[in-house]
């Protein structure tokens, strides 16, 4: 596949969701990515349902558009490649403890001392540095630790996980940001980098109500459900047949959404004329939009309220998403290539849409542990013989 990364070669020594999924990005805009697994593979191929033995349809939608190869890089052999490789790529992403790699020489210091233009990326829970830097993370405890979870639910009920592993997918999306940045750097300076990406770091930063009331108010916020904490009405609610959104996000809105209920005097009403007076008196306002939308359903208000101008949509689960003839349109829902003997897949198409990146309308398969050896192997040696060739041209002094 060719696209705007074509050419950036990347050495992906992680597991599970954060490393492999922003790994899935950049080989979605082009770069090759040559997966390392050790020889009992990534810890995601068995991890819930399976197209095939060590396929789950986890490893599937966060291994796409790579080459797999086993190697125990505990071995000095497993070691040696690994530097070589990691030496002729232009990135190399780990998520190992802290040091964990340093004596196996595929640590930072180790890897620029040979390449210095080397973009170096290490992911963890908590980072290179503070207190928490020895611990083992997880998406979970992310969520926890970083406030998710304090804000995530119903008013009065318990933490509750967001049901996405949001602590690995946001880490990773800010990865990727910090790899592109490093290679803009790189086109100027000559130099590589290294860069640190903790997911309790990337859990508190996209905390942007939560953490702007905090900070403001003094008061920790808690979970709100559905609703936004500081818009209202911008929440889900009951027509006949189940949930829809409503998000009336200022006063002309919210008159346009009056007058689409038949309620038009609650527009003029002082306890809803202005968002902060809605959001005093939003369980109020609540039942008062309800009393309408439960003598209807689901599709007649989107209907009527997308005649006023009003933005809504249905409260969708994943299969009806998956049949959305919006993300269809989009090539948001396509294909996965199955396995010889595997059922027929489907996964997420690439969100980033742009001139120059080739548009797909299916995606092959993630490799199957070890699958590309014989390929990595082979280019690896041309790429060694390619750089002895360049040394033989070099002036003698």
């Amino acid at each position: 596949m060719s696209g705007p990364l074509h050419g950036i070669k990347i050495v992906e020594m992680t597991s599970v969701v954060l490393g492999p999924w922003a790994c899935q990005l950049l080989a979605d805009m082009g770069a090759e990515v040559v997966k390392i697994e050790q020889p009992r593979g990534d810890s995601n191929r068995t991890l819930g349902a399976a197209t095939n033995p060590g396929m789950s349809a986890l490893y599937l939608t966060c291994n796409r558009n790579k080459r797999s190869i086993a190697v125990d890089f505990a071995s000095p052999e497993g070691a040696a490649l690994l530097r070589q490789l990691a030496t002729k790529a232009d990135i190399v992403i780990e998520n190992f403890k802290v040091d964990g790699l340093k004596k196996y020489g595929l640590d930072w210091e180790s890897l620029r001392a040979v390449k210095p233009n080397l973009v170096y990326c290490s992911v963890t829970g908590f980072g290179q540095i503070g207190p928490y830097a020895n611990r083992g993370g997880y998406d979970f405890v992310a969520q926890g630790m970083g406030g998710f979870m304090a804000i995530t639910g119903e008013e009065g009920g318990p933490p509750v996980r967001v049901g996405a592993s949001i602590g690995d997918i946001v880490a990773g999306m800010y990865l990727t940001q910090g790899i592109l940045t490093a290679l803009y750097q790189r086109e100027s300076t000559g130099l590589g980098c290294k860069i640190d990406i903790a997911m309790l770091d990337a859990q508190l930063a996209i905390l942007e109500h939560a953490v702007a009331i905090a900070s403001v108010t003094g008061a920790a916020p808690g979970p709100t459900g559905a609703r936004h904490p500081s818009i209202t009405p911008f929440s889900t609610y009951r027509a006949a047949d189940g949930f829809f959104v409503i998000a009336a996000g200022n006063d002309a809105l919210f008159a346009k959404l009056c007058d689409a209920l038949d309620l038009p005097d609650l527009a003029k009403d002082l306890r809803f004329v202005t968002n902060a007076a809605r959001c005093e008196n939003v369980a109020l306002l609540k039942r008062l939009i309800e009393s309408q939308t439960l003598n209807a359903s689901r599709a007649h208000w989107i209907a009527r309220l997308e005649r006023f101008g009003v933005p809504t949509g249905k409260v969708q689960n994943v299969s009806e998403a998956l049949e959305d003839p919006q993300l269809l349109a989009r090539n948001m829902v396509l294909p996965i290539t199955p396995r010889p003997g595997g059922p027929a897949f489907v996964g997420a198409g690439n969100p980033i849409k742009m001139t120059g990146l080739e548009e797909r309308v299916a995606h092959p398969s993630s490799p199957a542990l070890d699958q590309d050896r014989a390929t990595i192997l082979e280019w690896l040696a041309a790429a060694e013989k390619q750089q002895t060739a360049k040394s033989d041209t070099l002036p003698k002094k």
